[in-house]
């Protein structure tokens, strides 16, 4: 069951980050062009229905203005949202020491795993030659559907790297931040979405996102 507490705490989080825009002046002046031309002519002040027309007008004004507003603070929104799912996803697997469903550092190994178990293929590489040895897999819940988490280390520091299909333009773009002491770096690529995060320092989960991106599709 979910906490009403960390609820309350993400809202807040949501609120906090969320931009919100008026609607833009060309717009609102736009609509009223538009109702006054409807009006008979050399009546649109004393018509009658100039009132109702002005009334509608301005309904009209608030709800695009409500779709805008709605439309740009939903993407910042959000991402605050997976950036906060994802490092929970992180600290609950090493708080109830549930790093693996398959614990293996063979990729060959690894990804047969996933078939059947997902909807998408997700790409399956062991690093140990360049310091970030896999170890094993799991099965995860980001973004409102199922997710593979791929399991490395780097000096004993764990790496999850959460994979899942783009839906949304917005969330695929590339970024990096460091929230609540984890480092993060997300991009998509092959129609996948990509999400690291670990206590590593910045520059070496720089590097192997590096060395994840540059593995060919």
């Amino acid at each position: 069951m979910v906490d009403e507490t960390e609820n309350g705490a993400l809202g807040a989080v949501i609120r906090r980050s969320a931009t919100r825009h008026a609607a833009p002046s060309d717009l609102r002046q736009g609509i009223h062009a538009a109702v006054t031309q409807s009006a008979p002519p050399g009546k649109a002040r004393g018509w009658p229905g100039w009132r109702w027309l002005q009334m509608a007008g301005t309904l009209a004004c608030a709800i695009l203005a409500s779709v805008l507003i709605t439309r740009i603070s939903l993407a910042p929104a959000d991402a605050v949202r997976v950036n906060d799912e994802v490092i929970a996803a992180h600290v609950r697997s090493l708080m109830v020491a549930h790093l693996e469903d398959i614990a293996s550092s063979d990729q060959h190994t690894v990804k047969p795993w996933f078939a059947g178990k997902l909807d998408f293929s997700p790409p399956v590489n062991d690093f140990s030659n360049q310091g970030f040895p896999l170890t094993g897999g799991r099965l995860d819940y980001i973004d409102k559907r199922f997710a593979a988490a791929l399991v490395y280390r780097r000096h004993g520091h764990v790496i999850n790297v959460f994979v899942w299909p783009v839906r949304d333009a917005n969330m695929a773009k590339a970024s990096s931040e460091t929230r609540d002491g984890f480092n993060l770096v997300a991009w998509s690529a092959s129609g996948l979405q990509f999400w690291l995060v670990s206590d590593v320092n910045s520059e070496e989960l720089q590097t192997f996102s590096k060395l994840l991106r540059d593995v060919p599709r």
